[in-house]
C-alpha cells in the first residue's frame, strides 16, 4: 500500500470486527477477544471481513489486535501454530477480498499494543512501566511474521504512548514493511497524556509510515486530530469508535458517530476513514456514499 494509493482520494476502512462478531452471537469475553475465533471458527472471521467488504469498505483490518504469543502460550498453543494463527489473520481477510472480486481491495495487518495483550485496559493508559527497547524486544515476533503474512500494510493501531509509537515505527523500519501508525487519544493528547504534535512527529521522517491518526477515540476528537496530524506531511487516517462509552459493564451514551461528521473529516484533509468499536457495516455504507465528495 504506497502512497500513490491513498493521496488525492479517500479511502474507506472497515468498522469494529469484534462489534460484528458479537452481533453474529460471538461471546467475546475472553483475553484473546476475537482472535479466539482464528482458532476456533474462523469462517465467522472471514464472513464479517466479506460483509465491511460488501458495505463498501476498501480495507479490511485482521483479526490480530489481541493475538499474541503469550496470549496464545497461556492457552496452550505452541509457537509454531501461534504463527500460523497469525498468518491465518491475514489469510482470512485475503480470501474474503478475493471473493469480494473487486478492484482496489487491500488488507490491513492489525498490531495491536502491548496492552491489548494484557487484557486489562492498559492501552488505554499506556505508561506500562516498559522501555522503548523492550517494547522493540515484545512487538518484535509478531510483527515480523505479520509483515512476510502478504498483507498490504501493518495497522499499529490503538497506540496510547510515544515510547510504543518509537518502538514500531523502529521495527516497521527494520523490517521494510509499509504501515499506518494511529493512536487511541483522548481530546488533543494521547491516553499516555503526551501531547499529539509529539506523537505525531515520531513517524514524521520515517518513510515506511504510510500514513498517521487515530482510531478507538471519540468522533468529537477527530477533527482537532486531524489538523494536528496533517503537520507530519502523511496522509491521515481516522477511524473512531460509535461514540458510546464503555463503562465497566456495558456501553452507554449516545452514538455521534454519522456520515455528517466524517464529510468534516474528509473536508479537514483525513486520507482513510472508517470506524472502530460499535461501528458496523450500515455505519461504512454511510461512509462509502460520501467518500467520493473531497
Amino acid at each position: 500500500m504506497g502512497l500513490a494509493l491513498i493521496s488525492g482520494s479517500v479511502l474507506i476502512t472497515d468498522g469494529g470486527l469484534a462489534t460484528e462478531l458479537q452481533a453474529r452471537g460471538h461471546d467475546l469475553s475472553d483475553a484473546l477477544w476475537s482472535a479466539r475465533l482464528l482458532a476456533d471458527d474462523p469462517r465467522e472471521i472471514a464472513a464479517v471481513h466479506a460483509g465491511y467488504y460488501r458495505a463498501g469498505a476498501k480495507i479490511a483490518t485482521t483479526a490480530s489486535y489481541q493475538a499474541s504469543f503469550e496470549g496464545f502460550a497461556s492457552r496452550g498453543i505452541d509457537r509454531n501454530e501461534a504463527a500460523g494463527l497469525l498468518r491465518r489473520s491475514v489469510d482470512l481477510a485475503k480470501t474474503a477480498r478475493d471473493e469480494a472480486g473487486a478492484d482496489g481491495l487491500l488488507v490491513a495487518a492489525s498490531v495491536g499494543p502491548y496492552g491489548a495483550a494484557l487484557a486489562d485496559g492498559s492501552e488505554y493508559r499506556g505508561r506500562y512501566g516498559l522501555s522503548v527497547a523492550a517494547l522493540r524486544r515484545w512487538h518484535r515476533p509478531r510483527l515480523e511474521v505479520l509483515a512476510e503474512s502478504g498483507a498490504d500494510v501493518l495497522a499499529c493501531e490503538t497506540v496510547p504512548d510515544v515510547d510504543e509509537a518509537e518502538a514500531l515505527v523502529d521495527l516497521v523500519a527494520s523490517v521494510g514493511a509499509p504501515a499506518w501508525l494511529s493512536y487511541t487519544i483522548d481530546g488533543t493528547r494521547t491516553r499516555a497524556g503526551q501531547s499529539l504534535a509529539e506523537a505525531f512527529a515520531v513517524a514524521a521522517g520515517a518513510p515506511e509510515i504510510v500514513a498517521v491518526g487515530v482510531n478507538c477515540c471519540a468522533p468529537e476528537d477527530v477533527g482537532p486530530a486531524i489538523e494536528i496530524a496533517m503537520d507530519a506531511g502523511k496522509p491521515v487516517i481516522v477511524y473512531p469508535n460509535s461514540g458510546e462509552r464503555w463503562d465497566g459493564r456495558g456501553w452507554a451514551g449516545p452514538r455521534t458517530f454519522s456520515a455528517t461528521l466524517a464529510t468534516q473529516w474528509v473536508a479537514a484533509g483525513a486520507s482513510i476513514i472508517g470506524g472502530c468499536c460499535r461501528v458496523g457495516p450500515p455505519d461504512i455504507a454511510a461512509l462509502a456514499a460520501i467518500a467520493p465528495r473531497r
